[in-house]
Order: structure tokens, then sequence, then C-alpha cells
């Protein structure tokens, strides 16, 4: 079997403007990572994915200066130092344009948002921490999906993800118990796989 090729690390791959793929990874990782955790922090649906394109097009622009603190996570800290200013300009906005009524509501939330938003020197919140790993897991799970017959799959989401019984789910896709267990053993091996390989390209130390 050919070993797979180990790439570049993402951050190095996004500053080849050309990488296409590598743009396609970021945006599928971190804009529903950041859109859920503005969303968290108390925006509405259209200002939350308004900040958090913001985000994304301000990294556009800045890649290439960016560089390592050799810290583990450098990159995803570096992402929130420039998401905060970015919110803060946004609630700014919001208050010069909206005025005072909105101050006692709307705008009362969004301040909130900075004050629970990570300071750029913080590695990441834990609930930062906690979205991205599910990021990875459902980016991972869409690379081996095809690998795996749909009954073994079932086998493994219904019982893993949605915790249904094993029981249940055994008598539902008409197999036994212990080939539900060996469903799962093996498609969590193969995405333990899959997520250390991304974690090795996606290396941003």
């Amino acid at each position: 079997m050919v070993e797979p090729e180990t790439r570049p690390s993402l951050m190095l791959r996004l500053r080849q403007a050309a990488d296409q793929q590598a743009w396609t990874e970021f945006v599928s990782i971190y804009e529903p990572l950041l859109l859920r955790l503005m969303k968290q922090r108390g925006l509405q649906e259209a200002d939350a994915r308004d900040v958090t394109q913001q985000v994304i097009l301000a990294v556009t622009q800045a890649v290439e200066r960016w560089q390592s603190d050799g810290r583990e996570a450098s990159f995803r800290r570096w992402l929130f130092a420039i998401a905060r200013p970015l919110a803060l300009k946004f609630v700014q906005r919001g208050r010069s344009v909206i005025g005072t009524a909105r101050r006692g509501t709307g705008g009362t939330d969004m301040l909130k948002l900075l004050d629970n938003l990570p300071e750029p020197e913080h590695r990441t919140t834990a609930t930062f921490d906690d979205e991205y790993r599910t990021e990875v897991f459902h980016f991972a799970a869409e690379q081996v999906r095809a690998e795996f017959r749909d009954t073994t799959w079932q086998a493994f989401w219904r019982t893993c993800v949605f915790n249904e019984a094993i029981a249940d789910v055994a008598t539902q896709l008409g197999t036994t118990t212990g080939n539900v267990y060996v469903a799962r053993s093996r498609v969590i091996a193969r995405l333990r796989e899959a997520v250390e390989q991304f974690e090795t390209e996606h290396d941003d130390s």
C-alpha cells in the first residue's frame, strides 16, 4: 500500500493564493467554528455571519505576514487576535448608526461578546477548543465515510454520535450486537488515523 504523502502545513499552503484546496479546508473548518462561537456569544445570525466573513477576509489579506510563535495553536490564537478587534468594530458601528435605543437591548448583548472573547495572548477558551475538535471530527468523517458500507457507518454513527442503544441499533440494522461493536471499532480506528493525518498536515507550529 502506498503511504499518503504528507503535505506542507495548511498555514504555509494558505500563503499560496492558487492553492484552492487549502482555502477550502480552511473555510470548512474555521467558518462554522467562528460562526457558532459568535452566535453563542449573543450575535444574531446575520450579524454573526457578517463578523465571520470579515474575519475570513482579514485572514486572506494577512496570512502572508503570519509567523508561528513556536507555541501550540499559534495560528488559532492569531485568528482570535483578528476576530476580537473586528467584533469591536462591528459593535461600535452598530452603536453609532442605530443609536441609544439599541444600546439598551441588542447593543448590550454584543458588548458581552467582547468581554467573553479570549484575549489574543491566550491559547483558546475551552469552548473554542471544543468547537475546533468538533469541526475536525466532522471534517475527518466526511473524508472516510465512503470507505464503509452504509450499515457499518450507521452502526458507528447512531451508537457513538447519536448515543442510541447498541441492542436497538443492531435490531434495526438486522445484525448482531457483536457486529455493531466490530463496526464501531473499525470506524473509530479509521477516524483516529484521519484525525492524526489532519493534525499533522495542519500543524501550525
